[in-house]
């Protein structure tokens, strides 16, 4: 199901707790578009077809990536396209926004688009994974 504009960015702006919708369209916009640059096939499309149109756009026009971003690298990109953003202001922005994006794609699709990232983006969703079988405690 298709998340409307205003319920879409309502979230972003409630959770980035910003001052404006335009703070929160703009994280929404920049997030996005180096998000698109990650995804690939099904996993692009489906989720496009989950945001409003405006946004799927800006999924599927993605800015282009070199290679794939760790989740640090991915914050720091970030902060360089919103202006004034610092690494720390830009945490807060690619978490209030994927966290946005995981509701509306679900769990589902949300593990295959994390299947598609490097690790460590579960944090970013909000979708922390448990940590595989280690060691055990003597």
């Amino acid at each position: 199901m298709v998340m409307r504009w205003d319920a879409f960015l309502d979230r972003i702006e409630e959770r980035g707790e910003y001052d404006s919708r335009q703070e929160a369209e703009r994280a929404a916009r920049t997030v996005l578009a180096l998000l698109g640059a990650h995804l690939v096939g099904e996993v692009r499309a489906d989720l496009a077809a989950r945001l409003p149109e405006d946004l799927a756009l800006v999924l599927l026009n993605p800015l282009q990536a070199r290679e794939p971003l760790s989740p640090e690298r991915f914050v720091r990109a970030t902060a360089a396209w919103i202006e004034g953003a610092t690494e720390r202001t830009a945490t807060w922005d690619v978490s209030a926004v994927l966290s946005v994006v995981a509701d509306a794609a679900g769990d589902e699709l949300t593990g295959s688009i994390l299947l598609q990232l490097p690790a460590g983006y579960d944090l970013l969703f909000g979708h922390p994974q448990p940590v595989g079988p280690g060691p055990r405690p003597v």
